[in-house]
């Protein structure tokens, strides 16, 4: 099979159901009965291969993450709760105190949060770079660094470096590539193939269909010697190239309680169904939407990088599918302009999430990073005037006619 949906459609559940069902059933369960105490001794000691508990594994689960790791050609593919686990998991895997990742300052707000206030108390050190300059990059890795992080396309700045480049700065200090895909999922960019080691993905976004359930996976593409990294290496002579997967699987998310629901990961593998089909829609509104506010006098500035003006354009032509994701940001005069478009409009709704079905609008300034100081939030390239644009898979005319009825209301 080579077609992405095809993929999703006939990726087979390794057990063939007892009535032949076409769609795995949904296993809400927590414990899984043995027949006998040697089989479930077996079963923890990860000798037989079979689901104990839901917090650890349910089929309905791995369900999911089989066709997830089908579709990404990777190692292994982990779901767990949120984007937001996703990352946790990854970070307290790789890194311990006294060990630093190196990052860009254009990350999600509680990415960032994560980062400078959870994570710093317990001694983890964030240097940031600029991710479009090698030299900046190398300049912060030291032999304490356990990671380079960044975001496939930034929320919300939506920019876009050339991945080549900053997984050529891992691989020559032998450190791994960890990459927020939650703006592109696997359908637009296939991380692999630009030297990411590991994706993690919010699939509440995209891939949940509608927002329909919250979720995250973690995607071990299969690059990365686990051998180089210092916490991973211990399991190296036991579990091989899959001792990342094993730390996380064994320990890491099995302490953490990070699991999915499997509620959530049914509806999340029902949403990878038309993920293809929602993604370009919601992208051609998208770049008809962001040409559209171009040309108004109203607005002061455009980023979206399937512009031809945007600088990030290039990078994103190559390594994306020709399509460039659902998010727009946009600036006006200042905040009370912004309030009063968002407030005057009928079809977009103000919410915070993005990439649903519906089209959603923010000022981030005031929402999601409204616990930074205006000097911290414009270090982070969130200005007061920003407005953050989700574009859901509405009619097209529809979504502009409530924008040009917005811009004469401010």
């Amino acid at each position: 099979m080579k077609g992405f949906t095809t993929k999703v459609l006939h990726t087979r559940y390794p057990k063939k159901d007892v009535h032949g069902a076409l769609r795995l059933p949904l296993y809400d369960s927590v414990a899984f009965e043995f027949d006998n105490a040697s089989e479930i001794q077996q079963a923890f000691e990860g000798k037989l291969p079979a689901h104990t508990y839901s917090r650890i594994s349910n089929p309905t689960v791995e369900d999911f993450e089989t066709k997830m790791r089908v579709l990404t050609d990777s190692r292994g593919v982990i779901a767990v709760s949120s984007g937001m686990a996703a990352i946790t998991n990854v970070i307290l895997t790789l890194c311990s105190a006294g060990s630093n990742i190196v990052s860009s300052r254009h990350l999600f707000g509680n990415t960032i949060s994560l980062f400078e206030k959870t994570l710093k108390d317990w001694g983890l050190e964030v240097r940031y770079a600029d991710m479009s300059d090698p030299g900046s990059i190398e300049s912060k890795i030291d032999e304490h660094t356990r990671a380079l992080y960044l975001e496939s396309i930034t929320n919300p700045q939506l920019e876009v470096v050339d991945f080549s480049v900053v997984s050529g700065c891992a691989e020559k200090f032998g450190v791994p590539l960890v990459l927020d895909g939650t703006l592109t999922t696997p359908f637009l960019f296939r991380s692999r193939d630009f030297g990411v080691a590991v994706e993690v993905v919010s699939t509440t976004k995209y891939i949940s269909g509608g927002a329909t359930g919250v979720g995250g996976v973690i995607i071990d593409n299969g690059l990365f010697d686990w051998g180089q990294s210092p916490k991973v290496s211990l399991l190296s002579g036991q579990y091989g190239q899959f001792a990342f997967l094993a730390k996380l699987r064994r320990e890491v998310f099995r302490n953490c309680g990070s699991c999915m629901a499997p509620h959530h990961a049914w509806l999340n593998t029902l949403g990878l169904e038309t993920l293809a089909l929602r993604v370009r829609q919601s992208s051609d509104n998208a770049m008809a939407i962001a040409r559209f506010l171009a040309g108004q006098p109203e607005v002061k500035a455009v980023n979206y990088p399937g512009l031809p003006e945007s600088k990030y354009h290039a990078a994103a032509s190559v390594q994306f599918r020709g399509l460039f994701g659902g998010l727009v940001s946009f600036e006006l005069e200042d905040r009370t302009q912004c309030f009063r478009f968002i407030d005057s409009l009928a079809i977009i709704r103000t919410a915070t999430n993005l990439n649903d079905n519906k089209s959603l609008i923010i000022h981030p300034a005031s929402t999601i990073f409204s616990e930074y100081s205006v000097e911290e939030r414009l270090d982070m390239g969130i200005a007061e005037n920003m407005l953050r644009l989700s574009v859901g898979i509405e009619d097209r005319e529809d979504l502009m006619d409530d924008i040009k009825q917005g811009l004469k209301n401010i």
